[in-house]
């Protein structure tokens, strides 16, 4: 593949990382009339939706990165982006909850089949330049989340929650054409092995470093639940206790991912000389103005979580980077799926925990003040998930000894976790 197809090829997968991302964010500003029009008993079942939506999209993630080692990668994009996009259509006409349920279970799943592959691809075009190459495509992440939520605030004023609902899925079935059509093939990696009989490479030569990958998969789901909760819980923080509308809930939260599409690149490309400093920055940085968030006046909401976005949603592209630079490229596939499955589901319980949480605080959700014990919690997790940074660095520095050496197989971790 030619340097330009590379290129052209990074930003198409930069595309469909918008319309991941546009799909789970586009329901955090319309959980108040979900509720109401599916007659729904409370905000926990409607925040459920985007937690039900979260679990279906990375369940499967590390099947879908076997596949990715295994399978043509783009044509899993492809896939993946169409069943996403299917599932928000079937939403649009949910008549009620047991039907929104299943849509968005269905959407999820399309989601599934982005990151295990899109993230392998990637590193093995640009081997020299992860950082750099991941940030660009965190771009599209930037636009997504931005367009999702604002998009959807927006619309939902005017025209019910169902019409951009129904509009961004037909949305996303145009693009997976279009990405069929102009996207070049990954090359072929580790599944010529594959295709030549070969045995599959083991995640983890030991049960060690598969131990420590565990670690590092939880500790940063800690950080996952407090960014989730920065979504889910800002809405309702935003229309409870200062009286936001739809639009106006909308336009904040989008700001979170304003000012990343200049971040991640940005720091992608600095990480590439240091990357755990950078994510210890970042995310100090961001628990920091997780804490003062609820205390802010109204009018300092919107910059508050601009300014947060700018530091948080930069330390993904690093945190992908040195996990996959951590193992070989015959199994990124299947440790990035892994990676997210383990940690992306206790991430995503957060939309479920903000709807039990508001509906608990009572009337107490009607001003700030009641908000700010929670608030400082996330921002404890947020700290905490920096754990997660000695067991990359332990991976990354036995990985070659380990597979040199011989190992004694009782030691090893069972099949199902690390093959």
């Amino acid at each position: 593949m030619t340097a330009a197809h590379k290129t052209r090829t990074l930003w198409l997968i930069g595309v469909l990382h918008a319309f991941t991302h546009l799909y789970s964010v586009v329901l955090l500003p319309l959980y108040l009339p979900i509720q109401r029009d599916l007659r729904l008993t409370n905000l926990g079942q409607a925040t459920f939706l985007v937690t039900a939506m979260m679990i279906a999209c990375l369940g499967p993630s590390y099947f879908l990165g076997v596949l990715a080692d295994r399978m043509n990668r783009k044509r899993l994009l492809e896939i993946g982006l169409a069943i996403n996009g299917l599932g928000f259509v079937g939403l649009a006409f949910a008549p009620n909850y047991p039907l929104a349920l299943a849509c968005v279970v269905l959407s999820g799943f399309g989601g599934s089949f982005f990151h295990p592959a899109a993230t392998s691809m990637v590193t093995h075009l640009f081997p020299e330049n992860k950082g750099k190459a991941l940030g660009l495509v965190a771009i599209g992440a930037s636009v997504g989340f931005f367009v999702g939520s604002g998009y959807a605030g927006w619309r939902a004023e005017a025209a019910g929650w169902r019409a951009p609902v129904l509009e961004l899925g037909l949305a996303g079935l145009v693009v997976a054409g279009l990405f069929a059509w102009l996207a070049d093939d990954d090359p072929a990696t580790a599944r010529e092995t594959w295709a030549n009989g070969a045995k599959s490479e083991r995640m983890f030569p030991t049960a060690m470093l598969g131990l420590l990958f565990i670690g590092a998969c939880l500790a940063l789901s800690l950080r996952d639940f407090a960014g989730a909760c920065m979504g889910s819980l800002g809405s309702l923080f935003l229309q409870r206790a200062h009286g936001f509308d739809l639009k106006q809930t909308g336009v904040a939260l989008s700001a979170i991912f304003l000012a990343s599409a200049i971040s991640n690149p940005l720091f992608g490309r600095w990480s590439d000389r240091g990357r755990h400093r950078w994510i210890v920055a970042l995310l100090l940085a961001a628990a920091l103005l997780v804490a003062v968030f609820p205390r802010m006046p109204r009018a300092g909401l919107i910059p508050t979580y601009l300014v947060y976005g700018f530091f948080f949603m930069a330390s993904y592209p690093i945190v992908e980077a040195a996990l996959m630079e951590s193992v070989p490229a015959s199994v990124r596939g299947r440790v990035f799926g892994l990676f997210i499955t383990l940690g992306g589901l206790v991430g995503n319980m957060a939309h479920w925990f903000a709807g039990r949480w508001v509906q608990g605080l009572g009337d107490a959700a009607n001003s700030p003040e009641g908000f700010y014990l929670i608030y400082a919690g996330l921002a404890l997790l947020m700290v905490c998930s920096l754990a997660g940074l000695p067991c990359l660095r332990a991976i990354r520095k036995r990985e070659h000894i380990a597979m040199a050496e011989p190992t004694d197989s009782t030691l090893r971790l069972p099949h199902s976790v690390i093959e």
